[in-house]
C-alpha cells in the first residue's frame, strides 16, 4: 500500500509542474494580446513582447530551477520515505510475524498448561486435601503444644513438691523414733500383703524371756507345728541417706567421701546384726528356728550395704540373723501362708474321712432296712395277685349265683384300718423324695357288671 502511495505521487508532481508552467504561460499571452489590443507601436509592442517574453523565460528558467531544486529535494524526500517505509514494511512483517509466532506459542502454551492443569488436577486435589491436613495437624500441634505447655509446668510444680515433701521424709527420718515406726510400718503392711491374718498367724511385740535375757521383737511368726519365727525391723539410714546425696560416678574427694559413708552404712548394718544376734529370741520360743529376721524395709538399704561389703549376708548367717527387704521377706510370709493352708486342709481331710466312714457304716444300716423292705414289698405283692386270683377264679363265680339275695344280708360290714404308715421325716430323705417322686395317681375301683362277670 505505501509502495503505491510512491508511485502516484511520481506521477502526480509532474503533472503539477507543468500546469503551472502552463498557467504562467496562458497569463503572459493575456497580457501580450491586451496590450496589442489597446492599439500601441507595433515595433515597442514587440519590443516590449520580448522583453514580457525574455521576462517570461528568465521567470521561466527561475521557475523551473526552483521547481527542480524542489523536485530534486522532493525526490529525495520520496526516496528517504521510500527507504523508511521499506524500512517500516519489513519492520511490520517481522512484526507481524513475531506476533503470529507468539500468538502461536501462546496458544500451544496455553494448550499445554491445559493439558498439564488437567493432569495435575489430581496432585492440586492431593494438595489441597495435604493443606487441609496440615492445617489439622497444625491446629493440633498448637493444642498440643499448649497441653503439653500445662503438662510441664504441672510437671515442675509436682517435682518441686515432690522435692519439698522428700526432703521433709528425709528430714523425718533422720529421727529414730519415726525410722523405727516407718520400718513398722512396712513390715505389717509386707504382712498382710502376704494374707497373713494378726493374732492368728503372727502377734506384734511378743515379749520373748530366754537365758541371753527378755526381749521384745517387732513381730513373731507363728509356723504350723507350734514354731515361731521372729522378725524385726531395722532401718540404718543416716549413712547411706548421705551418701545417696552423692553421685555414683562422683570421683576425688567426693567419691572418698560417698565410700567412707557408704562403709560407715555397713557398720551400722552389723552392728544391727550383732544386736539381734546377741537377743536369741529363738532360744524363748521354744522349738522353733534357730534365726531372727532382720527386716530393712528398703531394697537400695540391703542392696547398697551389700554392695560394699559382700560377705556381710554371710556375717549375718554366722549370727543367726536373716537380712530381708521388702521382696524376700514377702516371699518367706506367703511360703508360711501356704504351710498354714497345707495344714488347714490335712485337717480338713481327716474330718471328712471320719464323716465318711461314718455315712459308710449309717448306709450299710439303711440298706439292711431296705433289703428288708423289698422283701416285705415282694411278699405283699405275692399275696395281693393270690388275692385277685382267688377273687376271679373262686369267689365271683359263687358270687354271680348270689345276685337274686340281699347283699346287706351275705356280706357284713369291713372293718375299718386304724393303723398308718410312719412318714418320713428326715430333712434329706424329704427333700430328696421331693425332687424324684412323681405324685402318686390315686387307684380307682370300679365293681364289675353283669357282663364283665360273665366274660
Amino acid at each position: 500500500m505505501a509502495t503505491g502511495t510512491l508511485s502516484g505521487m511520481d506521477f502526480v508532481l509532474p503533472l503539477v509542474i507543468g500546469l503551472l508552467i502552463g498557467a504562467v504561460l496562458g497569463a503572459l499571452l493575456g497580457l501580450v494580446l491586451a496590450r496589442r489590443s489597446s492599439g500601441g507601436d507595433p515595433a515597442v509592442a514587440e519590443a516590449r513582447h520580448q522583453t514580457a517574453i525574455a521576462e517570461i523565460r528568465a521567470e521561466e528558467a527561475q521557475h523551473r530551477a526552483q521547481l527542480s531544486t524542489e523536485l530534486a529535494a522532493l525526490q529525495a524526500t520520496a526516496a528517504g520515505l521510500r527507504e523508511q517505509i521499506a524500512t517500516a514494511q519489513e519492520q511490520y512483517r517481522d512484526l507481524v510475524e513475531r506476533v503470529r509466532t507468539e500468538q502461536a506459542a501462546q496458544v500451544e502454551r496455553e494448550r499445554a498448561e491445559s493439558k498439564v492443569l488437567q493432569q495435575l488436577a489430581p496432585v492440586q486435589e492431593t494438595l489441597r486435601s495435604m493443606q487441609a491436613k496440615v492445617t489439622e495437624l497444625e491446629t493440633q500441634r498448637s493444642l498440643q503444644h499448649g497441653e503439653l505447655t500445662q503438662q510441664l509446668k504441672s510437671a515442675t510444680e509436682a517435682e518441686e513438691r515432690l522435692r519439698a515433701t522428700a526432703e521433709s521424709l528425709a528430714g523425718a527420718l533422720r529421727s529414730n523414733s519415726t525410722r523405727g515406726v516407718w520400718g513398722e510400718t512396712q513390715l505389717r503392711r509386707v504382712v498382710e500383703a502376704a494374707g497373713l491374718i494378726e493374732r492368728v498367724d503372727f502377734d506384734v511385740q511378743w515379749s520373748v524371756s530366754s537365758d541371753a535375757g527378755a526381749g521384745r521383737p517387732d513381730m513373731v511368726i507363728h509356723l504350723p507345728g507350734g514354731k515361731h519365727i521372729p522378725v524385726d525391723a531395722k532401718v540404718p539410714f543416716d549413712a547411706y541417706l548421705a551418701a545417696s546425696q552423692i553421685a555414683i560416678t562422683a570421683t576425688g574427694e567426693e567419691g572418698d567421701r560417698r565410700k567412707r559413708l557408704l562403709n560407715d552404712h555397713v557398720k551400722a548394718v552389723r552392728a544391727h546384726i550383732d544386736a539381734l544376734g546377741s537377743k536369741a529370741y529363738w532360744a524363748g520360743l521354744g522349738t522353733s528356728p534357730e534365726m531372727v529376721i532382720a527386716f530393712i524395709p528398703s531394697e537400695s538399704l540391703v542392696s547398697s550395704a551389700m554392695e560394699a561389703d559382700p560377705g556381710i549376708m554371710d556375717y549375718a548367717f554366722s549370727k543367726r540373723v536373716a537380712l530381708a527387704s521388702p521382696v524376700t521377706l514377702w516371699s518367706v510370709l506367703k511360703t508360711v501362708a501356704f504351710s498354714w493352708q497345707q495344714d488347714v486342709l490335712t485337717a480338713d481331710a481327716q474330718v471328712l474321712f471320719d464323716l465318711s466312714r461314718e455315712l459308710y457304716s449309717r448306709l450299710s444300716t439303711m440298706a439292711g432296712h431296705v433289703e428288708k423292705l423289698g422283701r416285705a414289698i415282694e411278699s405283699t405283692i405275692k399275696n395281693y395277685n393270690g388275692f385277685v386270683g382267688s377273687l376271679e377264679r373262686q369267689v365271683l363265680p359263687t358270687a354271680r349265683k348270689l345276685q337274686k339275695l340281699d347283699e346287706s344280708t351275705v356280706l357284713g360290714p369291713l372293718a375299718a384300718i386304724e393303723d398308718s404308715t410312719r412318714d418320713l421325716t428326715a430333712m434329706e430323705l424329704v427333700a430328696d423324695l421331693e425332687e424324684t417322686t412323681p405324685p402318686t395317681p390315686e387307684l380307682e375301683f370300679s365293681t364289675l357288671d353283669e357282663s364283665d362277670a360273665r366274660e
